[in-house]
């Protein structure tokens, strides 16, 4: 039987903290001398600057780290590529905004496939809330509201709540 492993954090990680905890947390559970992981960009607008962190945080290590741009979109069959990769990781940003880009390409059923092969899915803040029926998201503006996610995971999250008060 395939393991599926999701690893959601509200925060933290190569983008939000210099410990490298976490990130090293990911690599660990893996269980691969060398794995495939990739950063998908896309709540942050794929965002050069988060692009590069990743790559600082990880190229040095023993991975083979990528990315997968969906507003200069480049790799043609999303599931293959998805399915590739011992580990995907997202990035925070504008979980609505996303999580609509992610359905006009289909990315939605290209995780949901990696996820049913045991590629591991992992992110923080919009990266973390995706997994779940539901999260708390400030995309809509500066008042908390709850939306809809892709529901791989059932209730709901909500990132940052021991560090923004009205979370």
């Amino acid at each position: 039987m395939i393991k599926k492993q999701i690893i959601a954090m509200g925060g933290g990680g190569f983008s939000m903290e210099d410990t490298p905890f976490l990130d090293d947390y990911l690599l660990r559970i893996c269980k691969k001398s060398r794995p495939r992981i990739c950063y998908i960009p896309t709540a942050s607008g794929d965002a050069e600057s988060n692009i590069l962190r990743f790559y600082r945080r990880f190229a040095p290590t023993k991975c083979q780290a990528t990315d997968l741009q969906l507003f200069q979109r480049r790799v043609t069959d999303l599931v293959d590529f998805a399915c590739s990769q011992d580990i995907i990781y997202v990035g925070g940003g504008n979980t609505a905004n996303m999580l609509a880009v992610w359905k006009v390409h289909s990315l939605d059923k290209a995780l949901k496939a990696a996820l049913s092969v045991g590629t591991i899915l992992a992110g923080q803040s919009a990266g973390s809330i995706c997994w779940f029926e539901q999260g708390v998201t400030d995309s809509f503006g500066t008042e908390l509201k709850q939306m809809s996610c892709l529901g791989f995971l059932t209730g709901s999250n909500c990132p940052h709540y021991d560090n923004e008060i009205d979370r």
